[in-house]
């Protein structure tokens, strides 16, 4: 390159930087203008390290907990099993882990505890909804997903939980317009029983056997043999006594959504994600490391120590299959046994 061509280069170079320095100049003096902020994130990294993780670390185990809602060594555990997901063999699931149905052990303790607590023989757990409100919904959808007592678009949860807290079933997406049963319409809480894929286990009120286990529910669920639901006008002493007491064991899910929304911020706030598939994963996520703090304070009624199996599927023609959940339909909507399972809890309770 001759000398000329060189010097006409760095003339160039210097009137751009020149330039560039006298852009800097008149946007640090304009207060409204964005700038660029260059962070040391190494030395944040250390500083963090330092306070939290490291030996002797600034804060305690207690401070950590009430900073991160966990402990520390759970935090650890699920940090890194994220960093290491990519790894060959994977590590275990989460959701086959803590967001699954409960197995034939998990029943029979299920029993026994809440029998011995709230005196309610063969329940399983309790269900109810709970609303997540959207602040990025769409405005085409908007009508879907108000509803009258909302003033604000919803997407609708169904949970169903114990009284350790514990979170047995999860259905969320379900418009907010909606009510707990038109969840309960779409959701697969019953599709293993349907299926025959979940185990009879039988128990016995007032000296009557029943096949399958129940969830305490409120009034605007249906009359199935599932469910247990206070009387909505007693007239008698014993039906009242049943009432109150149906009402205070069903609050153990309603307790979980006030923990759920407690312990996590993001639930309490209008979600701000644009798509339905990022709300549900941030919830089921939510959900999954609620349960993960229930085992690790050992809150939890069934010891999460097994190993995961999937059902095995009986082979059948399709007109025994369809046979077979027509029966399983007809038992779970029974409204006889309903009413007589009601009637035997009634006196249950009343000769406790």
């Amino acid at each position: 390159m001759s000398s000329s061509s060189s010097s006409s280069h760095d003339d160039y170079t210097n009137y751009t930087l020149n330039l560039l320095d006298q852009v800097d100049d008149s946007l640090d003096d304009d207060v409204n203008s964005r700038r660029y902020v260059r962070h040391d994130h190494y030395d944040a990294h250390n500083r963090l390290m330092g306070d939290y993780f490291d030996e002797g670390c600034k804060y305690t185990e207690d401070q950590f907990k009430r900073r991160f809602r966990m402990c520390r060594r759970v935090f650890l555990r699920v940090m890194n099993d994220i960093l290491n997901y990519d790894v060959n063999p994977l590590p275990s699931h989460f959701i086959c882990d803590y967001l699954r149905e409960p197995s034939l052990h998990d029943i029979h303790r299920l029993y026994e505890a809440h029998e011995r607590i709230h005196g309610f023989p063969g329940m399983l757990g309790s269900i109810d909804c709970m609303h997540w409100a959207w602040a990025k919904c769409p405005v085409a959808w908007r009508g879907q997903y108000l509803r009258g007592d909302h003033s604000h678009p919803t997407i609708m949860l169904e949970a169903v939980a114990s009284y350790d807290n514990w979170i047995w079933h999860a259905y969320f997406g379900v418009a907010g317009s909606n009510n707990d049963l038109n969840v309960l319409n779409t959701s697969d809480l019953f599709n293993s029983m349907l299926n025959e894929d979940m185990p009879d286990v039988p128990f016995i009120a007032n000296g009557v056997e029943y096949k399958r286990g129940y969830y305490l529910a409120d009034g605007i669920y249906p009359t199935w043999a599932s469910f247990v639901k206070g009387f909505s006008s007693a007239v008698d002493e014993k039906r009242t006594y049943f009432s109150r007491q149906q009402a205070a064991a069903h609050k153990d899910v309603e307790r979980n959504f006030g923990i759920l929304q407690g312990r996590w911020h993001i639930l309490q706030q209008p979600a701000r994600a644009y798509a339905r598939i990022q709300m549900r994963r941030l919830m089921y996520t939510c959900i999954i490391l609620h349960n993960i703090i229930i085992e690790d304070n050992r809150y939890n009624i069934a010891e999460n120590d097994w190993v995961y199996e999937p059902p095995q599927h009986i082979q059948r023609t399709w007109i025994e299959r369809c046979d077979a959940r027509a029966r399983r339909t007809r038992e779970l909507c029974d409204r006889e046994v309903h009413e007589g399972l009601r009637s035997n809890l009634v006196e249950h309770l009343w000769a406790l």
